[in-house]
């Protein structure tokens, strides 16, 4: 058995090291399509301003995007180093995507990027706005790869556990592609991207136009963010929703923690505002909350019902019973491979195997077994409700200011006096912060919602790690987190430096000192 403090560590470690490169992954998602924006009207138009913004703003994407490349490579590496029977158990199926974003999306994205900065003078605009249409392409292929193999491990299809190889086995290519639980994740978390880069811009636009300088570049950048940002926030919402359905039906013990949904409720369930929520005695003390709206989004119906988290418990339970007869069926055939009657009983029971194996965090053999286990191991099974619950009210909140913010400041720019709304450029640049917040409470959301698991269902996080020291991931750990802290003050540092100078900084000569005009 592996101790519990290499398990925390390693989950830690690669914790630690994933929302540091969520950091940079949505500016980068967002910035593309905004470039591309900007450089179509310059394209249309040929006013000159169009393309500065677009060489600008440019500017602080690569940036941003150098530093997401640095972080993310430090991921995948990690599959080896720290998740390695993990690897072994799922690599036929969890590679594949991997791979084909190495391949495919990775190295198209960088190829036009490096296009992008210097085929200026090289390319006509027509040419030069296809690399960067290229490019968001790119940008946007790397994410789907990475979110359908993301999307199996939430929901795990397309692949059967083989006892001969012990792995599990690619079955179907297109089902784990097609995946309604991945391309709900990408569709919702591009969405959250493009909110990101709407919102960057939005609000060093509002910088500068709260400073009285380059207002005409500031202008017509706010524009471009706020029409764009009200589209993405509407589309975050909106998709947030599909995730929600998605999420009811593929893993119905995250959204009963999402909900604090104790007990299994008459359909179509009400979703809680806000609770006092009680862990220790499986209740809410109080609870304000919205009838039918829960069920309507988790099941598309108002006669479903979803189930509470104590129903969830004794289902649970049934399966890591159920579970310990496909484990002793499997060792069973592993000793002797010609055990027709151990091989029926695991045909019967592997549907459950992933919860008998739940139980090798306690025992290592099944005979060992009692019912106090078997009770912490479904226990276990149903992550903390508390951090669930309010980490999914923040996501939600923020995406209904988003959703507020870039309406008004739309609003205000069809009128075509938002750059007198002083209140309203305030409150665009102190929410300049808060994508990042949604991001990365809506991230932490989907991946302890899905704890004990790093395949839901398949594979318990217990049995994922690395026969690693613990010692050694104390010094990984705090290596990690030194380094990208640094590369993080580098970041900003050289965000807010470029901020600071604008489109000064291209050394065009038109912005430096402008007067401020309507």
């Amino acid at each position: 058995m592996v101790s519990e403090q290499l398990v925390d560590l390693s989950r830690l470690q690669f914790a630690a090291t994933a929302m540091y490169h969520f950091l940079f992954v949505p500016l980068t998602i967002g910035m593309v399509w905004m470039l591309v924006i900007m450089e179509s009207v310059y394209v249309m138009t040929g006013k000159q301003v169009y393309k500065d913004m677009t060489r600008f703003w440019g500017k602080l994407f690569g940036i941003n995007f150098a530093l997401g490349v640095t972080t993310g490579i430090t991921l995948e590496f990690q599959f080896g180093t720290n998740w390695a029977y993990y690897s072994h158990y799922v690599g036929d199926i969890f590679g594949a995507p991997l791979a084909i974003e190495g391949l495919m999306a990775f190295f198209l994205e960088s190829t036009f990027i490096g296009l992008f900065f210097f085929g200026w003078d090289r390319l006509s605009r027509k040419q030069h706005l296809l690399v960067t249409i290229l490019m968001a392409v790119g940008t946007n292929l790397s994410a789907l790869w990475i979110l359908i193999a993301n999307g199996w491990m939430q929901s795990p299809v397309g692949a059967e556990f083989s006892y001969q190889t012990m792995r599990m086995e690619m079955t179907d290519f297109w089902a784990i592609v097609f995946n309604p639980d991945a391309q709900a994740k990408f569709v919702h978390t591009v969405s959250a991207g493009y909110v990101t880069g709407a919102m960057f811009v939005l609000s060093i636009s509002a910088f500068y136009l709260l400073r009285g300088r380059d207002i005409e570049f500031a202008k017509r950048s706010f524009r471009i963010a706020a029409a764009f940002g009200l589209a993405s926030a509407l589309s975050v919402i909106v998709l947030g929703d599909e995730s929600g359905y998605t999420v009811g039906e593929a893993q119905q013990t995250k959204i009963a923690a999402m909900e604090a949904m104790w007990d299994t409720e008459p359909a179509p369930a009400g979703l809680k505002l806000i609770a006092g929520i009680n862990e220790s005695e499986m209740k809410n003390d109080w609870e304000i909350e919205i009838p039918w709206v829960l069920g309507l989004i988790g099941t598309r119906s108002i006669d479903k019902q979803l189930p509470g988290i104590k129903d969830i418990l004794v289902e649970n339970r049934a399966r890591i019973v159920s579970g310990i007869a496909a484990v002793k069926a499997l060792e069973a055939v592993r000793t002797d491979v010609g055990d027709d009657e151990a091989k029926a009983t695991l045909e019967r029971h592997m549907s459950d195997l992933g919860f008998g194996l739940l139980l090798r965090k306690y025992v290592a053999d099944m005979d060992q077994v009692t019912p106090e286990i078997i009770d912490r191991a479904a226990r276990d099974t149903i992550p903390r409700v508390a951090p669930m619950f309010w980490a999914f009210r923040v996501m939600v909140a923020l995406g209904f200011w988003f959703l507020a913010l870039f309406g008004t400041a739309l609003w205000f720019s069809v009128k075509g006096d938002f750059a007198d709304r002083r209140w309203l450029l305030r409150a665009a640049l102190w929410s300049l912060p808060l994508p990042w917040v949604a991001c990365e409470v809506g991230w932490f959301v989907a991946e302890y919602g899905r704890q004990p698991w790093t395949i839901y269902g398949v594979l318990p996080t217990h049995l994922s790690v690395s026969t690693l020291s613990v010692s050694s991931l104390y010094g990984s750990l705090a290596g990690f987190v030194g380094f990208y802290t640094l590369l993080l003050i580098v970041e900003m540092f050289l965000m807010v430096k470029f901020a600071r100078l604008g489109p000064g900084s291209l050394g065009t000569g038109r912005y430096t000192n402008e007067p401020a005009h309507a």
